[in-house]
């Protein structure tokens, strides 16, 4: 039996305009973000520093980090870093800044 192979990139997109751009799989969210032409606020691009912060309105990411700069109560929010979240599936995201 062949099982189906895992999406290559999903879609991201920002709830204030509505653009969308490709959200690769292997690449954190941020770095789809910029490539699609979206210039989303960022600076440390390791989880630290926040300023991309971001709220997640639909879909799920993961971090390849243990712990990427967000309180439980922010994770349960919704908040996410795009600079080290990676795209599990079509996402919707609103600016937190």
């Amino acid at each position: 039996m062949n099982l189906p192979e895992a999406p290559l990139f999903f879609i991201a997109t920002v709830e204030a305009d509505g653009q969308q751009v490709d959200a690769w799989t292997d690449r954190p969210l941020l770095d789809s973000l910029e490539q699609g032409g979206i210039d989303w606020p960022s600076s440390c691009r390791n989880g630290t520093c926040r300023t991309c912060i971001a709220q997640l309105v639909s879909g799920e990411v993961r971090y390849e980090i243990e712990w990427p700069g967000l309180s439980t109560e922010e994770k349960a929010d919704g908040y996410v870093l795009p600079c080290c979240a990676f795209p599990c599936s079509d996402l919707v995201l609103r600016d937190a800044n």
